[in-house]
């Protein structure tokens, strides 16, 4: 796969995530001001990504993309929010 085409991938695989990810009430010690202040950074980080994107500077934006899903990553695993990357999605229907 290209490298626009990583870029591609990943913002979208972003995309859906943000669209669909639930804030999970009573996180450890984290409450949803703070998630939420931490999801603006997501979203300015996929902003930028859209930014070089646009300007053809895929090894920038896929820098900023890839940041942008290491950050949801560890909400995630702090229990801070809720979603599954659509890559997951397809896995488990072809499992099936």
């Amino acid at each position: 796969m290209s490298l626009e085409g990583l870029v591609a991938k990943y913002i979208g695989s972003t995309e859906h995530v943000l669209k669909n990810m639930k804030t999970v009430e009573d996180s450890i010690n984290i409450n949803a001001e703070n998630i939420g202040k931490v999801v603006e950074y997501v979203k300015a980080y996929l902003k930028d990504a859209k930014y070089y994107r646009d300007r053809k500077k895929f090894e920038v934006s896929l820098a900023s993309v890839a940041y942008c899903e290491g950050v949801l990553d560890a909400l995630k695993l702090l229990g801070a929010v809720k979603f599954e990357w659509p890559a997951k999605k397809k896995e488990r229907k072809r499992e099936k």
